[in-house]
């Protein structure tokens, strides 16, 4: 006999009659069981409610982000029926399976488990929230892809030309539109940003960019590389019959109700065609400067610097590393009725209303700079340049800020003070740069410690090393890690948090630039008090608990690196990285000093800059 969930929850005093009542009619108009209509109604927690359940059925009560859950297991029970009894198998224990339910009363579920599962089941009660990010977690699509591509390759002979074939053969058609919506669906699942399909001679690769990192899978059947292609040239709009030189394209699916933008990549490689796509999730809109993660001491400063008339800001640092979505935080906030504003980019990677937009194209001559100086003509207030790549368009954007422009743009640099320096290196005027230059941002994206399994941290040699050269007391400071669960895939991160530097321009900095001396800029820059490089902020997530000092190290030898290849001439001084050389103390030391008690920071995931 299956119990009454609300005479029991009455019996221990976690209710009272007139609570269930309440409920039940609540209940009633919902649909919903009453034990989410409690929680909802906040009648009882989701804690009260499993632990009276597991003490009243004596069954245990699992927490299913510290479980370690074996995924074989799990595919004992098909996603749909998982779903239906809200139930999942957790792990296999030899004689019996362990099966986690969040309503483990439900007796009909539990029969009908037991006659669908291979073993006798022991079941133990969950949390239904912890059920359903599982099911998210474990039943992607990967099965789905590879049972799809076999399919695939079952209808495709490798004799055959499937291009001739794919308006014909409505069977490989709808194969081919399974597959790839797999792909795209378990990539949403995933919170990827980027899906590369990479043709191999006895393989395809099929990779996936979480929170930077790079994730595999591999399907044997390599004959289906073709078909996919195709099908992504045709819903992107690329020529179809051009294999020997690279094209970009654009598309737009919808995934479980939400649009996303892919930006399409194909490069000939030996065994094929490479296809890379950028996913852009459109439903998420635009990321405002305090939701990039970017510091509230900073967002203040910058805002100011938004607000100047004339002049031009730079958004520096590596390719993935959230320019683009800074830029367009930027913009979101200058967008005012007053302003006009036009942007050129390559692509554009959002639409923007009262925003003039335009995209260049170099088949027909239209670069950033043609653009550019036509953009001088159309009476701008605000002009943002996707990329200044080379001496024509840096010349024209700063004497378009120089003559009552503002002018926002990016540069491939690692920080913020090679970044003036590299506008020299390009061939602009000194005097030019020291005039229409006003700041410089340089960014980074380090991973986010998993909130649900983060625990302390020794620091390593190498790290403790790092912090000697730096000056800096850790005697009070306990580091954290993330020791891996099912809500990070057990790598320890979840999402990712920008790290910031934001460079002004002083007299001393503009003067240095005049005179193309780059040494005296780069002291005026280091010694300016409001300036603290990359590593500083970094540093301060770690000391927080927000990264893991790993990820710091990790930014610091990545940027060192990039500096010691750019450089050919130094000091001994410039032996050591300028990311480790000691900064002089400047303000608060702890990151709720520093960045106020409103952060929120939040990551970038699909919105990553290209």
């Amino acid at each position: 006999m299956k119990i009454r969930l609300g005479d029991l929850l009455v019996q221990n005093n976690l209710i009272n009659d007139e609570q269930l009542k309440t409920a039940l009619s609540e209940q009633r108009q919902s649909g919903r069981k009453l034990g989410a209509t409690l929680i909802a109604l906040n009648m009882v927690t989701e804690d009260q409610l499993l632990e009276l359940l597991s003490t009243h059925l004596n069954v245990p009560l699992i927490k299913i982000d510290d479980y370690r859950v074996d995924p074989e297991a799990v595919k004992l029970l098909p996603e749909i029926q998982a779903r239906r009894y809200r139930a999942l198998v957790l792990d296999d224990k030899g004689d019996k399976l362990l099966v986690g339910m969040s309503d483990p009363g439900d007796i009909n579920a539990v029969d009908d488990l037991s006659n669908r599962l291979p073993k006798p089941i022991e079941i133990a009660v969950v949390s239904e929230t912890q059920l359903f990010a599982a099911y998210e977690n474990f039943y992607r699509k990967t099965e789905e892809i590879a049972s799809f591509a076999q399919e695939l390759a079952e209808e495709y002979d490798d004799s055959q030309d499937f291009e001739l074939n794919m308006g014909v053969d409505g069977e490989q058609e709808t194969a081919v539109a399974k597959l790839l919506q797999s792909i795209f669906e378990d990539a949403v699942m995933a919170k990827a940003s980027d899906i590369h399909i990479e043709p191999e001679e006895k393989q395809l690769r099929i990779r996936q960019r979480v929170d930077g990192q790079l994730q595999e899978t591999i399907i044997p059947e390599r004959n289906i590389a073709a078909a996919l292609v195709l099908r992504l040239k045709l819903m992107s709009g690329l020529d179809i019959s051009e294999k020997r030189l690279p094209q970009d394209g654009r598309a737009q699916i919808k995934i479980k109700g939400r649009v996303i933008d892919v930006r399409v990549s194909t490069m000939p490689v030996q065994a094929g065609e490479s296809v890379v796509m950028r996913l852009l999730d459109q439903s998420q809109g635009i990321l405002t400067l305090a939701q990039t993660g970017m510091p509230p001491s900073i967002v203040k400063r910058y805002r100011k610097l938004l607000q100047r008339p004339h002049g031009m800001i730079l958004v520096t640092g590596p390719t993935g590393s959230g320019k683009t979505t800074t830029l367009y935080g930027s913009l979101s906030e200058l967008n005012k009725p007053q302003s006009k504003i036009i942007t050129v980019e390559d692509p554009v990677e959002y639409r923007l209303p009262r925003i003039n937009q335009v995209q260049v194209n170099h088949k027909i001559d239209l670069t950033f700079s043609q653009v550019l100086r036509t953009t001088l003509r159309q009476d701008p207030d605000i002009i943002m340049v996707g990329e200044m790549r080379d001496k024509e368009t840096v010349e024209i954007g700063l004497r378009g800020a120089l003559t009552g422009h503002l002018v926002l743009s990016t540069l491939h640099t690692n920080d913020s003070i090679s970044s003036a320096i590299r506008l020299l290196d390009m061939g602009a005027p000194g005097y030019l740069v020291a005039s229409s230059l006003r700041a410089i941002i340089a960014q980074r994206l380090v991973r986010r410690i998993c909130d649900n399994c983060v625990v302390d941290e020794e620091v390593s040699s190498e790290a403790y090393f790092w912090l000697k050269t730096l000056n800096e007391d850790i005697s009070d400071i306990t580091f954290k890690k993330g020791k891996g669960c099912q809500k990070c895939n057990h790598s320890g991160y979840r999402g990712r948090v920008g790290v910031f530097e934001l460079l002004e321009m002083t007299e001393a900095m503009m003067t240095a630039l005049k005179n193309n001396d780059t040494s005296a800029f780069s002291e005026a820059a280091r010694v300016s008090p409001d300036y603290k490089p990359l590593a500083h902020s970094a540093l301060l997530y770690a000391k927080e608990g927000i990264t893991s000092i790993d990820e710091v190290l990790k930014l610091v030898e990545m940027v060192g690196d990039a500096q010691d290849q750019e450089h050919t001439e130094h000091t001994v001084e410039d032996d050591v990285p300028a990311l480790l050389v000691p900064q002089p103390e400047r303000g608060p030391s702890t990151l709720k000093d520093s960045l106020g008690s409103d952060f929120s920071g939040s990551g970038l995931s699909l919105e990553d800059d290209s």
